[in-house]
């Protein structure tokens, strides 16, 4: 199996990929207004929610040309707090990222009430299957340990989501190989899995366990696996340990080598891993 990780903006990355040579899409985009990645094309600081829809709809357009007829995404995404624009609403950097809460930002928005829920995923989903895409489910990724968080009024969120997506209304879905064991019944649209601790600089990792169901369903043994937002190889990890290749678009120079470094690390150092600048 391959691995190989293309450096640099994922519009310019994956237009450098053949059409229709990727059997499904697995991916966690940065969340909007809540990380920094420090690079200046990065998705996730724009100044409104509309702008960040906007901008994923444009990369899933890019992903919909390299994926098969029968391709799959499988889009896992957080939701975001408006803030109140006090620097109160300032919050414990350990709460930031994937596993931790999405808290509050730090500035008003027009449109939006202080402390109101953005609804960032469904925005998205809304988007992408008004650009075309099918809207198959919403998964819900139940968290079991979520991170503590500092409020009062509200629950503590234990929930993300993981929208399924199709380029066309038939499509490769296995079935048979998600299944639970000894009932034999159907995988449920609510997945319980623990967030997963990672320690190096990139905090903001899916756990394997969450994404390994996404491949099973969505690819063929010796099949293709693409994550646009590569960040620290998880997706890599997983697709090569189920016998399928992986490619990764990732932005940041930096989290291109904790990628590399992690997946010697977990696959051994004579795993090939092909960096494209």
């Amino acid at each position: 199996m391959s691995i190989k990780i293309l450096q640099g903006s994922c519009l310019e990355t994956l237009s450098s990929l053949e059409e229709k040579s990727v059997n499904t899409c697995v991916t966690s985009p940065p969340y909007w207004g809540l990380r920094d990645y420090g690079t200046g094309e990065q998705l996730g600081q724009e100044e409104t929610p509309e702008k960040f829809v906007e901008n994923l709809v444009n990369v899933f357009r890019e992903v919909r040309r390299v994926l098969r007829d029968d391709g799959t995404v499988w889009l896992n995404l957080g939701d975001s707090y408006c803030g109140t624009g006090h620097k109160g609403d300032t919050i414990d950097p350990r709460y930031q990222g994937r596993n931790g809460q999405k808290v509050a930002l730090n500035n008003k928005i027009q449109g939006f009430k202080p402390k109101d829920l953005i609804g960032i995923p469904w925005r998205v989903a809304f988007a992408l299957q008004a650009d075309g895409w099918y809207l198959r489910q919403d998964i819900i990724w139940h968290k079991p340990n979520p991170m503590p968080e500092p409020v009062k009024d509200r629950c503590t969120k234990s929930h993300e989501y993981i929208f399924l997506l199709s380029k066309s209304s038939k499509y490769y879905y296995d079935n048979e190989a998600i299944k639970y064991g000894p009932e034999n019944a159907n995988k449920r649209s609510v997945w319980t899995v623990p967030i997963a601790s990672y320690s190096g600089a990139h905090f903001a990792t899916y756990p394997p366990e969450l994404i390994k169901p996404c491949i099973l369903a969505g690819c063929r043994e010796g099949g293709t696996v693409l994550d646009p937002f590569g960040g620290s190889g998880t997706t890599a990890q997983v697709a090569n340990n189920l016998n399928r290749n992986a490619i990764l678009c990732e932005l940041n120079p930096e989290y291109v080598d904790i990628a590399k470094g992690r997946l010697h690390d977990s696959l051994g150092m004579f795993m090939e891993i092909k960096i494209v600048k």
